[in-house]
């Protein structure tokens, strides 16, 4: 029995579509799918029914795409997440908003812990102040689709929305700490700003998380931490946790002849051997499309 992570399946494009449904079944396992399975409701229940049938249990972070507001006169903001929370609960998904399980098979027991937490541009310099963060980030050609297709309502702005997951995410990880297991804690956008690795588009950084998670992990016992965002799969090691980076990505960005299965990461057990990391320097986003 096997935990496996994968995330950035953006499943409106049919390529990433057809290997999610040629995906060999795992009946055994569990499978976190880590945020941006799409822009659409519609991606979402395509990919539990898909998984659902091969897998025994599966768990879903939101990505900021889920939270875009493409259709006319469709959900948005905080009711949008609600929304696509009822539809994973319709499908039998664990949300961030569900009580975190424990982890029965092997690795050991492990509270897994799903959590929504944003950004809020405090992923820059220090020298940028936050009023001009977005011309900083314009300066070298670089936008994030969120700005226009995401809004963060009832709250006044993203900083605040993220403020306040963030706070209820504490709240609960500090609660979940004195189980006596350790976690793994699994969110869309990396815990640490020193994880964002987008060499061709460094300004990007700032629509990938916010300071305020950078010591969660070793202050609440995690032994892995699951993301996805930078479409840069990656296995990094800091002050002793795992962290695991599980995107697909765009069609251009894996190769899909190889199918999905290869892009599958292994969370628990610990795996043998070193995961495949994606070549240094490879584009992780579409500038308008992130």
């Amino acid at each position: 029995m096997r935990l496996w992570a994968v995330s950035d399946l953006h499943v409106g494009y049919g390529v990433n579509a057809a290997a999610l449904e040629a995906l060999e079944p795992r009946p055994d396992d569990w499978l976190i799918v880590a945020g941006d399975v799409g822009e659409r409701p519609e991606h979402l229940r395509f990919a539990w029914e898909v998984l659902g049938k091969r897998f025994a249990r599966l768990l879903w972070t939101p990505g900021n795409h889920e939270l875009w507001t493409v259709e006319k006169g469709g959900l948005r903001g905080e009711a949008r997440y609600r929304g696509l929370v009822e539809l994973c609960r319709e499908h039998g998904v664990l949300t961030p908003e569900d009580p975190w399980v424990v982890w029965p098979g092997d690795g050991g027991p492990h509270v897994l812990a799903l959590v929504f937490t944003l950004y809020d541009y405090s992923f820059r310099p220090p020298y940028v102040p936050r009023e001009d963060v977005i011309a900083w980030a314009a300066e070298r050609g670089v936008l994030c689709a969120d700005e226009r297709r995401i809004v963060p309502e009832p709250h006044r702005s993203m900083e605040a929305w993220c403020e306040a997951r963030c706070a209820l995410t504490e709240a609960r990880l500090a609660e979940a700490s004195h189980t006596g297991h350790p976690l793994v804690i699994v969110g869309h956008f990396p815990l640490r700003h020193d994880l964002v690795f987008v060499p061709r588009i460094p300004r990007f950084s700032i629509w990938c998380g916010t300071t305020r998670t950078t010591h969660w992990a070793t202050r609440f016992g995690a032994r892995v931490v699951v993301s996805g965002h930078l479409h840069v799969r990656s296995t990094t090691d800091r002050e002793g946790v795992r962290y695991e980076e599980v995107s697909l990505g765009y069609p251009d960005q894996w190769r899909p002849e190889r199918g999905l299965e290869p892009y599958l990461r292994q969370i628990l057990p610990a795996p043998a051997r070193p995961q495949e990391r994606s070549l240094p320097g490879s584009l992780p986003w579409a500038f308008d499309g992130a």
